[in-house]
């Protein structure tokens, strides 16, 4: 199991760090602000809200994970910035200092 979400979570990073070059290779996000209003594109702005609401969402187990409000600060900071780029990184990294002998439950709780 441990190797599967470590699959996964590497997939997901590797591609969304591919689709933002691809994409930003096309249009520069600040080119492209008009087209994420409420009149052009509602969906759009929806959209947005929803995955925001999420990163939010998920910073939220991260500040019960985290000890240090420069921790807490930084991984705000990267996953408003960089939505499921940096959490799929926070949770390969999570995964990542699982001892093998302790239980994938671990992941989701507080250290010591």
């Amino acid at each position: 199991m441990r190797t599967l979400l470590k699959v996964t979570f590497a997939a997901i990073f590797i591609w969304m760090i591919g689709m933002t070059a691809y994409v930003s290779w096309h249009k520069s996000i600040m080119l492209a602000g008009s087209e994420f209003s409420w009149v052009s594109s509602p969906w759009a702005v929806a959209t947005l809200f929803d995955a925001y609401c999420g990163f939010l969402t998920f910073f939220v187990w991260v500040c019960f994970k985290e000890r240090t409000w420069a921790a807490k600060a930084i991984w705000f900071v990267l996953i408003m910035g960089l939505g499921n780029i940096a959490m799929s990184g926070y949770v390969l990294v999570q995964l990542f200092k699982l001892q093998p002998e302790e239980p994938l439950a671990d992941l989701l709780i507080k250290r010591a």
